[in-house]
């Protein structure tokens, strides 16, 4: 893969926001693969002529397996101010899911708490109900949009209120909706090759530098089983 291929969705002198692809990682890792940072920071050396290392941070980071929209900041001094708008939660982050159906009663629309712990070794995130030593509280607002009774699927709306890993992932699964194609966290619904269906959908931020309000959403990826809901 090479800068060609990625969307540029918007950029300035101080902000790249782009469309991820799923299957990259975002930053450089064990695996050894191409990563998105890098590729970018490639992108602008060619388009603006600069020598050297290209400055490009990661101010909020999204899972190998899934896409959807990222931004990242060409100055110290954005990325400074973007991470603490993340921190403060100050930041809209939407995304949207097709989800197995719940195996138990579940409102339509509502809030999960969790408090998750991440085992570094396995690269696993556990949720638990209650407040455990070493785990992260996790919050996030859902809403069921719209359901396949064929398929036994539904689609989900997502608004995540802290940034934890694996959080969309792990939270669903542990209230009985797991996402369709995870193959970590819904290994008996999930067929090999799958492409987990969670995507980051849209980003609402004011900029770092002109203090505007910046929406940037993207259209559902046309693949299965995002076309099962137009």
């Amino acid at each position: 893969m090479n800068a060609d291929v990625i969307n540029i969705i918007y950029e300035d002198n101080h902000i790249l926001v782009v469309e991820k692809p799923v299957n990259i990682p975002v930053q450089a890792d064990s695996s050894g693969d191409m990563d998105l940072q890098s590729l970018l920071k490639s992108y602008i050396a060619a388009k603006y002529s600069k020598p050297g290392d290209v400055y490009l941070g990661i101010v909020h980071r999204l899972d190998r397996p899934v896409g959807g929209v990222m931004v990242f900041a060409r100055t110290s001094k954005a990325a400074s101010r973007l991470t603490d708008a993340f921190r403060r939660r100050e930041v809209l982050k939407m995304y949207v899911a097709v989800v197995h159906k719940p195996i138990k009663n579940v409102p339509l629309t509502g809030t999960l708490v969790h408090w998750l712990q991440k085992n570094v070794k396995t690269n696993m995130v556990t949720a638990f109900d209650t407040a455990v030593t070493g785990a992260k509280k996790a919050i996030l607002n859902y809403t069921f949009l719209s359901s396949h009774p064929i398929q036994n699927l539904s689609l989900l709306h997502i608004e995540l209120d802290t940034g934890r890993s694996h959080q969309i992932r792990v939270q669903c699964a542990s209230t009985g909706f797991p996402l369709w194609g995870d193959q970590r966290y819904n290994v008996n619904l999930s067929k090999k090759g799958q492409q987990i269906a969670l995507f980051a959908k849209k980003l609402e931020f004011i900029h770092p530098v002109k203090k505007q309000k910046m929406t940037f959403e993207l259209p559902m990826p046309d693949r299965d089983p995002w076309h099962l809901f137009p």
